[in-house]
């Protein structure tokens, strides 16, 4: 069912104005829209997950709309990103879980005027794949169960029994698992603990924090790319990434309901489109409570990225900059082409619709 909430109280943007915005990097003539003349510089910085999307597809694809507009997207972690923003240093942030609610209360953001809101809305959606390197291993399988008891140090070969159960028929060697994990502050890692918490709640008992529990050893690696390197690199190894980072590596089938699901874009979509907004968020804070249980022939571990600003901006120029990019960063085009480089899932109509009424609120 469509979530309301948003929509009664700021109001439903017109889709023609999306339209008027969107322009896809890889093919520009799929719209005739023309700029608003706008000028300046925005400063972002957060999720690496995001870095695919922003540098090769959104910034390209709105430079081509708005030319005198310089966008900069640094990958520092979302951790880093949040903090940024806290600081007051990004005019508007990357993060693969929105701020939570004491956060928003115990803190202040010095770019916003004093007591307003922040906007905050999903803008990239990507299964976080489970890479792995066995050479000879073509397949493999895993469960929530499986996996929390990988992570938590308490199965550390490959051919163990529990393994081996889920993979009948496959010679699994007797290799040292290396569990990779991130090292830095990530909503990768939250959204990939709720998801053990979830899945195997007896097992998983560390927290579903954005760091890695340091007491349960296994290898870190900072951001995507850190990850990616020590699964290529390492033999035996396994960790979780986005899934744009993936591409080249080994990745594991995720049981989900009686099934077990190999990711991909619209297998993650399916997880989020069956998700309510959470309570208790103002109406410009759009959140997703994410159910990581496993809905039948979804891929169950999925990342949903936010972009955060300010409902109220403190220099209206920086509002009328951050205003004009967001609505680019949802439209058709700009998710097309983000998908086109980092094959993530394109928004679906009713979130691209929340978002939009959210980012009609910044002034």
């Amino acid at each position: 069912m469509k979530n309301t909430r948003l929509l009664q109280t700021v109001g439903v943007a017109s889709l023609a104005a999306i339209a008027l915005t969107g322009c896809s990097s890889a093919d520009s003539s799929s719209s005739s829209a023309s700029g608003s003349g706008l000028s300046g510089t925005l400063n972002a910085t957060g999720a690496s997950s995001q870095e695919k999307a922003q540098l090769n597809g959104w910034i390209p694809g709105y430079k081509k709309i708005e030319s005198g507009v310089t966008v900069n997207y640094t990958s520092t972690g979302s951790g880093t990103g949040r903090e940024n923003f806290i600081a007051g240093s990004s005019d508007f942030i990357g993060s693969d879980r929105a701020y939570k609610t004491s956060e928003i209360a115990d803190s202040t953001f010095p770019l916003c005027t004093a007591g307003t809101s922040l906007v905050e809305f999903p803008a990239y959606i990507s299964p976080i794949a489970i890479a792995y390197n066995l050479p000879g291993v073509d397949e493999l399988k895993l469960d929530g169960e499986t996996l929390a008891k990988i992570y938590a140090g308490k199965i550390t070969t490959w051919n163990d029994s529990a393994i081996a159960a889920l993979n009948e028929g496959v010679d699994l060697p007797d290799t040292k698992i290396n569990a990779v994990h991130r090292g830095d502050k990530s909503g990768t890692t939250g959204n990939f603990l709720a998801y053990l918490t979830e899945a195997a709640p007896d097992v998983w008992t560390y927290g579903d924090e954005d760091e890695f529990p340091g007491d349960l050893g296994g290898a870190s690696a900072d951001k995507t790319a850190g990850v990616a390197a020590e699964v290529q690199n390492g033999e035996g190894s396994i960790g979780y990434l986005d899934a744009s980072a993936a591409t080249q590596l080994q990745t594991a089938s995720i049981k989900s309901g009686s099934d077990f699901v190999a990711y991909s874009p619209e297998a993650a979509a399916e997880v989020v489109a069956g998700s309510p907004l959470e309570d208790g968020r103002e109406a410009t804070d759009v959140v997703k409570k994410l159910d990581y249980t496993g809905v039948e022939g979804a891929y169950p571990i999925v990342l949903v990225s936010y972009l955060i600003g300010c409902s109220d901006y403190a220099d209206d120029s920086k509002a009328e900059l951050v205003k004009s990019y967001f609505s680019y960063v949802i439209s058709d085009d700009a998710q097309k082409a983000a998908a086109a480089e980092a094959g993530n899932a394109p928004l679906s109509d009713d979130l691209r619709q929340d978002a939009q009424a959210a980012i009609d609120a910044i002034k």
